[in-house]
């Protein structure tokens, strides 16, 4: 595939895809990663324990399983240009949503709202993730996803922020302790909880009018399509993307690795509310900024200095290394915090909560390296391979739960042990997966 365009305009062309591509990669980082401070928001608001609270991933996550062949079918129809406007605007759909969910405190209308977010968001995906695979060369394309990543987590340090100050301003946060909640009688508790609700509903109309917005200018904008024609070829066949070795591995890889993401990501916040960490809806920023640096070092070391297979093994060994601190660190000295981040005058947090924290740097990399390894020699293929491996996110929908299951029934620190198996994976997919190209070999 190639950016349908004369050779003398494509260097302008590439640059300004790479503009709007970036804008959206920072929507979609926004939308993301702001479950990570909605579910101990709604934990609180609905009256959930930690696996029902992690609904909140399964139903935003599988819409990238059910939705994902159904959104290369509108992208072969529409175009990747159309797809991405389409995308905002069933986006924009879903914030609209969480007004009616917030006003009756529903939690399954909260759930069908992420799913309709979700739903926008695997249209998107599935129209930019081979828009910037194939906008250059191959051997680049981690480095340019990098960047993307860049825009994309850092929307993640930001939301956390952006949520703290517009929805839990003027509230004292020991009033939303669990013990606080406790002592509370129940006329008390449900007029908390309905306050808590109603101040969601601003911050989602704002976000469905930028939405909105957003797609005018997409639509409008001179941002250049992708021919599609080697994909739409008569012999291309329906499951004949499964001939790929290395694009199914790669699939269950990228499970794996939004498994593990949106763990570190998204349970930090309840992490840090079971060990009492001040202003924990805001840790999802640890997270994402540990990603942050770990897409900085992509775009700098890739590929002059380290090869896409290569950060795909620092990033399983880093995974799994991590993974190991977490579980068996202190939840109450913060000697690493400090010695990591301490000169930044940032709020310490324990020890097994920075590990859960640096993740983010394991974690940055693993998609930049496994999308053109897995995406290599698809040809007319690469639409449905591309749908395929939006399909792996779908471990963001059922990882988080497992971790969600072991919490409340073993802990919620020795429950990580649900990430080590993939970074296996992981790493298993860097020395040996992406090569095998037959399933006879």
């Amino acid at each position: 595939m190639t950016i349908n365009a004369p050779a003398s305009q494509s260097k302008k062309q590439v640059v300004v895809a790479m503009f709007f591509i970036a804008l959206l990669f920072f929507i979609l980082g926004f939308v993301t990663w702001l479950n990570g401070s909605l579910i101990p928001f709604l934990k609180i608001v609905c009256n959930l324990n930690d696996f029902q609270a992690l609904w909140v991933t399964f139903a935003f996550y599988i819409a990238y399983t059910v939705m994902a062949l159904p959104s290369a079918a509108v992208l072969s129809r529409i175009g990747y240009k159309h797809g991405m406007t389409a995308s905002l605007g069933v986006m924009a759909v879903g914030a609209l949503m969480f007004i009616p969910a917030a006003k009756t405190s529903y939690y399954g209308l909260f759930l069908l709202a992420l799913f309709t977010l979700a739903t926008g968001m695997t249209l998107m995906q599935t129209a930019i993730n081979p828009y910037i695979v194939c906008i250059g060369s191959r051997e680049s394309a981690a480095m340019r996803i990098s960047i993307m990543g860049l825009f994309n987590k850092g929307a993640g340090i930001v939301v956390p922020m952006v949520f703290f100050a517009l929805i839990l301003s003027g509230i004292d946060q020991s009033s939303t302790s669990s013990a606080t909640l406790a002592a509370m009688d129940q006329v008390a508790r449900e007029t908390l909880r309905a306050d808590l609700a109603s101040r969601l509903v601003t911050p989602y109309i704002t976000m469905a009018i930028g939405l909105v917005l957003f797609m005018l200018i997409i639509h409008f904008s001179s941002l250049p399509d992708l021919d599609l024609q080697d994909e739409t070829e008569s012999n291309t066949t329906r499951f004949g993307v499964l001939q790929f070795p290395q694009l199914v591995l790669g699939a269950v890889t990228l499970f794996a690795y939004v498994g593990v993401e949106v763990i570190a990501g998204d349970t930090i916040g309840l992490y840090g509310q079971h060990l009492g960490v001040q202003h924990f809806i805001k840790l999802t920023s640890y997270t994402m900024g540990f990603m942050v640096l770990g897409y900085l070092v992509g775009v700098i070391a890739i590929p002059k200095l380290l090869s896409q297979k290569s950060a795909l093994i620092l990033s399983a060994v880093c995974g799994l290394l991590f993974s190991l601190g977490v579980m068996n660190s202190s939840s109450t000295d913060s000697g690493i915090a400090q010695a990591l981040i301490g000169w930044a005058g940032v709020p310490m947090v324990p020890n097994s909560v920075m590990f859960l924290a640096m993740l983010g740097f394991a974690n940055a990399l693993v998609w930049p390296a496994v999308w053109p390894l897995a995406l290599e020699g698809l040809g007319k293929y690469t639409a449905a391979g591309s749908a395929l491996l939006i399909m792996g996110i779908s471990g963001g929908a059922i990882l988080p739960m497992v971790y969600g299951h072991f919490s409340d029934t073993s802990g919620a620190q020795s429950a990580y042990w649900v990430m080590l198996p993939c970074y296996a994976m992981i790493l298993f997919y860097a020395l040996k997966g992406h090569k095998i190209t037959s399933w006879k070999s």
